[in-house]
């Protein structure tokens, strides 16, 4: 089909929008730390819970949303998510006290753990399956865009517009707003026929092929060890170089580094990747880089925090959007869906449990040191289990 042979951009263009407006009300929490902390009188506990509720609702609802994504097709499935983070993050601006900001957020959660898995089956539907890994760099772009954006200019610019945590939360709402507009505009139906097609014991057969699939649960553990490192990195990185001795302001703004560089590196990678046909080494690779970025962050110096930021942001870049590619390059179109729903929603336990460990030792130890340890041991853990998947990649023939 003429849709096959190149990548839609208006498709993955509202993906890339998508993408940044379902993070950014959530990455806008970690810069606001010791704000919300102050004026909600909580702890540093209760601050990753709020931040990682999102996160929570993805891995309750990603097997769900996937199956949605396959029932009903990809635009409509992401569309009523999209519509409710909308609803949700406006309703944040109108919070009073931390049960109302907490309820506030499950709601947009719910939206988040709606859109996320149909981004990778919108990926296996309209993208050829050797394009994967740089279709999912694009709208793995946004997502880094809408994580780096909040966290450098949430203090500095947005919060003074208004002086309040409502107000901030209110402006980071608008782009979730813009970004659902031009996905009903923009994004049309699948060209090809969905699982609702399908009788439903086909749909439970491949179901059942899905869990079945031993190198499928290695690539959720994977992304699960990816998820604790790169969420406990975001959530606490701005803390942590406060603690160095940086004004607010400017350990935002060296936080988000790690960010900004995982968006040039989740476009040339893939196409590194592709070009040398192999996928392992730019996960094991990556995963004893970010040890020893864990163990030099216990030592280092405001200034060298701009350095460990950057190594930090191209590895987790590196290695994120070579697992989210894994699903499609492994699984059939019609089980995609499913598939990326599967290990979403066990990968994602990691982004909620590592910063709520982060967040509980620092209220025991006033330090974070304890917890980059923990990032070491589960980095080593990362790369070992990525010696072990089944490579995915085509090495090039050579020309005659």
């Amino acid at each position: 089909m003429p849709q096959e042979k190149s990548i839609p951009h208006n498709i993955l263009g509202s993906a890339f929008l998508l993408g940044f407006a379902m993070f950014a009300p959530m990455a806008s929490i970690p810069p606001m730390e010791y704000i919300l902390k102050e004026e909600l009188l909580v702890t540093h506990a209760q601050i990753s819970l709020l931040f990682t509720i999102p996160l929570i609702m993805l891995v309750a609802l990603s097997i769900p949303g996937g199956l949605l994504a396959d029932r009903i097709g990809i635009r409509k499935a992401a569309g009523i998510g999209a519509i409710i983070i909308v609803v949700g993050s406006l309703l944040r601006g109108t919070a009073t006290d931390f049960s109302s900001l907490l309820a506030f957020t499950f709601i947009y959660g719910t939206g988040f753990g709606l859109v996320f898995p149909s981004l990778p089956k919108l990926v296996s539907v309209w993208v050829p399956r050797e394009k994967a890994g740089v279709a999912t760099g694009i709208f793995s772009a946004g997502m880094a865009v809408g994580v780096a954006l909040p966290v450098a200019i949430t203090v500095p610019v947005i919060f003074p517009m208004t002086n309040t945590f409502q107000g901030t939360f209110f402006i980071w709402a608008i782009p979730t707003i813009v970004a659902t507009i031009l996905w009903w505009i923009l994004v049309k139906n699948s060209p090809h026929r969905s699982t609702s097609d399908e009788p439903p014991s086909q749909s439970n057969v491949l179901f059942r092929q899905v869990l079945q699939n031993k190198n499928l649960w290695l690539v959720a553990i994977l992304l699960l060890l990816n998820n604790f490192f790169m969420w406990t990195w975001v959530g606490w990185t701005p803390a942590l170089m406060t603690q160095k001795g940086a004004t607010p302001d400017l350990a935002a703004l060296i936080a988000s580094v790690s960010m900004w560089v995982v968006i040039p590196s989740v476009f040339l990678i893939p196409r590194l990747s592709y070009k040398l046909g192999v996928r392992k080494p730019f996960i094991w690779i990556p995963s004893f880089v970010l040890a020893f970025v864990s163990l030099g962050a216990i030592f280092i110096s405001v200034p060298m925090g701009w350095v460990l930021m950057t190594l930090a942001g191209i590895a987790n870049g590196t290695r994120f959007v070579t697992i989210m590619a894994l699903p499609v390059e492994m699984m059939p179109k019609e089980t995609v869906g499913i598939a990326s729903g599967l290990i979403i929603s066990i990968g994602y336990i990691g982004g909620v449990i590592g910063p709520l460990i982060g967040g509980h030792l620092f209220d025991l130890t006033g330090s974070l040191d304890l917890s980059l340890l923990v990032l070491i041991g589960v980095s080593v853990a990362t790369g070992s289990i990525a010696l072990k998947i089944p490579e995915t990649g085509s090495k090039p023939k050579p020309e005659k």
